[in-house]
This record gives structure tokens, sequence and C-alpha cells, in this order.
């Protein structure tokens, strides 16, 4: 009895042995693990890594020459009775303009990912036409008090034409699959023409009760023009936009930038770009 059991432990051992050998030849087919109930796993793009690209743009660019051409009109009539008593220089001359504006260029830069987050930084360039002018005459009669009636008239015109503008710009966006919406911020700069140019003609009367009466005076026209070229804008930028996945590193962006620029022409710039880029 105690011989038989023993033949039959070692009867199974062997089966034992003998069909774990031909499981381990057998392939792995996917009906043996269930694989053909198991969905397809999509997997979203990585965003890290640098990134090049082109866009092009469209907008609009809005001027204040409120300020402009104070400066001016303040150096030409200094130390003058006018200037000193009305305070000819702060006259509201020039206004807003507002123009279309087209644009091309290109951006480089780097995303860091930490699973949907992605934080970056990049260098943004845009070559086109933005700007506009402004040209206006005022004319009033004033009193001073060396007892004149002053007529005075005030020429003035300003324009500022911006050619190259770009941005330094930090980004955050949250990945969703192949989307990668995002908003931005940063400082601008860009290269602008400037022109200004102002002429002030005064006369006036006596009317005081002197005699003999003081001789009338003028008129007498006071001019001047100043050119900048190539002059250095800067500001800030501000906008939002939307990277979507083509394929492989390949990426189509859409976008929204404001770009604000403080000098003599106050000037803002909106527009709405599409561009297409590689990430490597």
């Amino acid at each position: 009895m105690r011989r038989f059991v023993m033949a039959i432990s070692m009867v199974g051992a062997i089966c034992a042995a003998v069909s774990g050998a031909q499981a381990a030849d057998m392939p792995d087919l996917p009906f043996l693990r269930g694989g053909f109930s198991d969905a397809p796993v999509r997997v979203s793009p990585i965003w890290q890594g640098y990134y090049i690209g082109g866009q092009a743009g469209f907008g609009a660019s809005d001027e204040n020459f409120r300020d402009a051409t104070r400066t001016q009109i303040g150096n030409l009539l200094a130390t003058s009775t006018i200037e000193n008593e009305l305070k000819v220089s702060s006259w509201p001359v020039l206004g807003k303009a507002s123009a279309r504006n087209s644009a091309f260029g290109g951006f480089v830069g780097y995303n860091s990912q930490w699973e949907d987050v992605v934080i970056g930084v990049e260098v943004n360039y845009m070559h086109g036409k933005a700007g506009g002018s402004d040209q206006t005459s005022i004319s009033r009669m004033a009193n001073t008090s060396d007892l004149y009636l002053n007529t005075i008239l005030v020429d003035t015109r300003a324009a500022i034409d911006i050619t190259d503008y770009g941005t330094i710009r930090a980004r955050a966006g949250y990945a969703i699959n192949g989307f990668l919406p995002y908003m931005f911020g940063g400082v601008a700069l860009g290269r602008a023409d400037i022109t200004r140019a102002s002429s002030v003609t005064a006369s006036g009367i006596y009317l005081g009760a002197a005699v003999p009466a003081p001789p009338p005076y003028g008129p007498t026209t006071m001019a001047t023009t100043e050119t900048q070229n190539g002059h250095l804008l800067y500001g800030y930028t501000a906008g939002v936009g939307v990277d979507v996945n083509l394929i492989g590193g390949l990426f189509l962006r859409a976008e929204y930038e404001y770009i604000r620029f403080t000098s003599t022409v106050d000037t803002n710039i909106n527009t709405v770009r599409a561009g297409l880029g590689y990430k490597f």
C-alpha cells in the first residue's frame, strides 16, 4: 500500500512538470489573457522639450498722441508769457488713432511638464506694419496779465511706424489629450520710426490804458520737427492660446496677444495669430 501511494505521488509530479513545460512552450495568445476584451489605450502627447515654429497674424493698433508734442511746444514757448499763463503746451491738440495691421514671424521655446501641467518660456518675434498718425490745428484768443489780447494758432502732427516687435514670455498650460490651452505674460520690445512736428503762430494787441500804447506784436511763427528712426520701444504683453498636436511633434497654434508700448506715443497692439510648430 505504501508503495502504491508513492507511485501515485511520483506520477502526479511528472504530470505537473510536463504540463508546466508545455505551457512555457505555447505562444502568448491574446485570448488566453482576455486581450480581445481590453479597450485600446490612448497615449497623450508629451509637451516637454524644445520647440520652434512660424506664425502669421492680423489685428489692430491703437495710438494715443495726446502727449506726443507737448514737450516740443513747451520748448518753443519757453519763458514766454503765453506759455507761463495760458499753458499752450497742455492744450488738447492731438488725439487718438487706430489702424489695421498684419505681420508674420516665428517663435522658439521650451516646455517643462508635470503630469498635465505645462510650464514654459518662449521668445516670440513679428515683422510687419503697425502704427498710425494724427494731425490737428487749434486756435484760441486769450488775455494775459500784460494786458495783451493774444491770438494763438497751434499746428502739430505726429506719426509712429512699428516694423518689428517681439516678446519674452512665461507660459502656463494644462494638457488635455492632444490639446494644450495656455496663458502667457512677459515683456515686449519693438523698433519704430517716430516723427513729430509742431508750429506755433502768435500775435497780440494791447488793450490797456497806457499812453502811448505799446505796439502790437506778431504774427510770429516758431516751428520744430523731430524724427527718430529705429527708436527702441518697451512694454509688456499678455494673452491666451492653444496648441493642438497633429502628429508626432508637429502642432498647430491659435493665439490672441495684447501688447502695450509706452513711449512718446502710447501704442496698444491686439493680434490674433495662427502658427505651425514642431516639438523636438
